[in-house]
């Protein structure tokens, strides 16, 4: 079975002593800054020191949230942002504006409002922020085997988050047992990540809207999943929207349940990437001293795209390969990262006459 290893995301040492305080803002920063950091894990994306700095400046209250994004986008002019490991700029400004977005205590059930969440984080870092994708995708799955989910039609994308919505809307929690309403809490967001309405953001987007979801209905909410379990989320999120009748694959939302049990419930499931995949409990059976944790080199199918049209072009340009993939410049520098530090692909030469050179 090819599974990565299981990431354990840390929760931000520095961060830890404001969770403490008996001060409520501070505590409420601090919870938020640890969400938006953590949930840049969902695609592979880190941020910067600086950006680490600037959010406990933020958290202690010497700055607001306003100077914070600006202090990130003057950060990124300078000699030493422009420096920094690629995409850190993405991983900062998305973060700092998720804690904008989970500081708002207002929220509305609509996906217009979905649409609202997912153009505040991405506006100037993602194409068509805010907007509907007009084209229909796969994305194959290591926890699938390599297989995909199903995804909405890019047709009925509207129709169908109105009917979801809708449906939502008339749906009553009032004296439905603990774990049912996990259940049902589930299967809503499970329905709306599997429309995948947007281009890229959506399980980022997706995490937010659930996380003021919970509060507008009167919860509590423990974001520790979030800071530390955000690639289980979304692993979850697949396996509750794949089945496979041919292979007797069923849907399994129970990945699913066991984060926001966590989360609602204060239980303690033990949440690793590894369970969610389809074959671990087969191989867990037939070769106990298989070892789940070995990070093979399973490229998506975008990350074999890129190396066809390198191998194609060896002089190709991002640009080109973003006009080519329909994905923005910063996902295909991040796949062309990943691949580099794989050993499948290096640059020769400078940026302007330069080449790659594909060693697979």
């Amino acid at each position: 079975m090819g599974t990565p290893r299981d990431i354990e995301q840390m929760v931000i040492p520095e961060f830890e002593k404001y969770l403490r305080t008996p001060e409520p803002s501070v505590r409420e920063r601090a919870d938020n800054w640890q969400v938006a950091i953590g949930l840049q894990a969902v695609d592979n994306l880190h941020v910067s020191n600086y950006l680490r700095q600037t959010a406990e400046e933020h958290i202690v209250g010497n700055i607001t949230q306003e100077e914070v994004e600006g202090r990130i986008a003057a950060y990124y002019k300078t000699e030493e942002g422009r420096k920094e490991e690629a995409d850190t700029d993405e991983a900062d400004m998305v973060s700092a504006r998720i804690v904008k977005a989970l500081s708002r205590k207002s929220f509305t059930l609509s996906p217009s409002y979905l649409a609202a969440i997912h153009k505040e984080l991405f506006s100037g870092v993602l194409p068509y922020a805010g907007t509907y994708r007009d084209y229909n995708i796969t994305k194959k799955e290591w926890v699938l085997d390599n297989d995909t989910v199903l995804y909405g039609d890019a047709d009925y994308i509207s129709q169908t988050l109105q009917y979801d919505f809708g449906e939502e809307k008339k749906f009553a929690y009032r004296g439905l047992k603990p774990q049912d309403i996990v259940s049902h809490f589930a299967s809503f967001i499970a329905g709306i990540w599997q429309i995948h309405p947007f281009r890229e953001g959506n399980t980022r987007t997706t995490a937010v809207f659930a996380i003021l979801y919970l509060r507008q209905l009167g919860y509590k909410v423990d974001n520790e999943p979030f800071k530390v379990h955000s690639w289980y989320f979304r692993n979850a999120l697949v396996r509750a929207n794949y089945h496979n009748v041919t292979k007797g694959i069923d849907y399994s939302p129970i990945y699913l349940e066991r984060f926001f049990r966590n989360i609602l419930l204060s239980e303690k499931n033990e949440l690793k990437n590894r369970y969610c995949h389809i074959l671990w409990e087969e191989i867990v059976h037939n070769d106990p001293k298989d070892d789940p944790k070995d990070d093979p080199k399973e490229l998506t199918e975008r990350q074999k795209v890129i190396l066809n049209l390198i191998r194609d072009n060896s002089g190709i340009t991002i640009q080109k390969m973003t006009q080519k993939t329909k994905v923005s410049e910063k996902t295909i520098k991040r796949d062309i990262r990943q691949l580099q530090d794989w050993g499948l692909l290096s640059r020769s030469g400078g940026r302007k006459i330069g080449h790659w050179e594909v060693h697979k």
